[in-house]
């Protein structure tokens, strides 16, 4: 099984994932469509990437240009270009997968939403955010703008 995720850099919040059995670009179109869905991006929203064939596959291109996106992928071989993500999924594999398999794909569904929506998004402390969860600095820095 494959996951496609889209992680907000500012506040480290997952806006968008999918689990499938395969690592076809659709896998990685419909993560983004969650994204577009749950935080209407402006025009010039800068998406970020891997350099992975599905990342620049004709079907994300084709939407990433619609929604006047830019898209950034990462330079071959350069690992620490998607830093962010690469941690996100040693803690998912240490934190998750502790028990090494999941039974099936809807087992895997589940436990990733419980992982990302439960814990990852709205409870883990991150050190880069002061030792609150994304979504907690996220509130703050929104009070912060209304005053």
């Amino acid at each position: 099984m494959y996951l496609a995720v889209w992680m907000d850099l500012f506040s480290r919040r997952i806006l968008g994932w999918q689990i499938e059995r395969h690592m076809e670009a659709s896998l990685v179109y419909e993560a983004l469509e969650q994204v577009i869905k749950k935080i209407e991006p402006k025009s010039g929203f800068i998406v970020h990437s891997d350099g992975g064939g599905q990342y620049g596959a004709n079907q994300i291109r084709a939407l990433i240009k619609q929604q006047g996106f830019r898209q950034s992928m990462t330079r071959k071989d350069n690992h620490y270009d998607n830093a962010f993500a690469e941690s996100l999924f040693s803690r998912f594999k240490a934190e998750i997968l502790d028990q090494g398999i999941f039974t099936g794909i809807e087992n895997a569904r589940l436990r990733s939403f419980e992982f990302i929506e439960g814990y990852y998004n709205t409870i883990r402390r991150h050190s880069a955010l002061g030792n609150i969860s994304p979504m907690e600095f996220e509130r703050r820095f929104k009070e912060n703008l209304e005053k």
